[in-house]
């Protein structure tokens, strides 16, 4: 396999498994900050956070890689996410929590990103 294409698997499949991760640790992660059993809106806004931050910044990360190249905005991506995993592992307080979620949701929006970089490397007549 080539290994740009390497790169976009492995940023591409980070981010997913980003995503189902925190899935089954969220509850008990927000009950220990919150000290507290009633986390399911505060667990909506995590995820909604995610989800406007990604919609957001899809289109700002697509112009920085237009602008500084896909590969080093791939990079500043899994960056992001192993930002967000520390923050998320070692936050005391809530908002460290919703923050690591948002920083999360801005540099995980690559799929845009991904998408052209295949383009960028595929041959003309091998792309669909």
């Amino acid at each position: 396999m080539n290994k740009a294409l390497t790169i976009i698997l492995a940023a591409v499949t980070l981010d997913a498994i980003g995503i189902g991760l925190i899935f089954p640790i969220l509850p008990r992660l927000l009950e220990d900050v919150t000290h507290t059993g009633e986390v399911t809106v505060i667990i909506g806004v995590m995820l909604a956070l995610y989800s406007a931050m990604q919609f957001l910044f899809s289109p700002v990360l697509g112009v920085l890689s237009d602008r500084y190249g896909r590969r080093p905005v791939l990079l500043v991506s899994l960056a992001g996410a192993a930002i967000d995993y520390l923050v998320m592992a070692f936050a005391p307080e809530l908002w460290m929590l919703v923050l690591g979620r948002a920083i999360a949701g801005i540099t995980s929006a690559n799929m845009a990103v991904a998408t052209a970089y295949i383009t960028d490397i595929s041959a003309e007549e091998e792309r669909a």
